[in-house]
């Protein structure tokens, strides 16, 4: 069994988005990665991304519009592999969600870039 104390877990940034990494192939999960999104506020919608893989956001905390859904706590997204992501806080609060998707996805960003997130490996 592997235990990631909530302290001691990475963490990654990008602009308005905090990344936390629970589980992952270098944490002890070789099939499943989860981690907590901290969504800043914020007028700018991102440009859409897409993940060969499914992947499940779980609301927390806050409002989020997810691809044109708006979601509150308790609210959860399934976003079929391929699908456009497009992830924006609605609310004037941080929002929280919880992530899953199978280990091994590869992300895909609007302008063509292929990318393995350091927060899921």
């Amino acid at each position: 069994m592997t235990v990631i104390r909530g302290a001691e877990a990475p963490r990654f940034h990008l602009p308005g988005v905090e990344f936390t990494g629970l589980a992952a192939p270098s944490r002890g999960s070789s099939e499943i990665c989860t981690w907590r999104l901290t969504v800043q506020p914020t007028e700018d919608e991102p440009e859409p991304h897409t993940v060969d893989r499914d992947e499940i956001f779980m609301v927390i905390s806050g409002s989020v519009r997810i691809t044109g859904e708006d979601l509150g706590p308790g609210d959860v997204a399934i976003v079929p592999a391929g699908a456009p992501i497009q992830l924006v806080n609605t609310g004037g609060t941080p929002a929280e969600l919880y992530v899953a998707i199978r280990a091994g996805f590869t992300g895909t960003l609007a302008d063509g870039t292929n990318l393995s997130p350091p927060w899921a490996q």
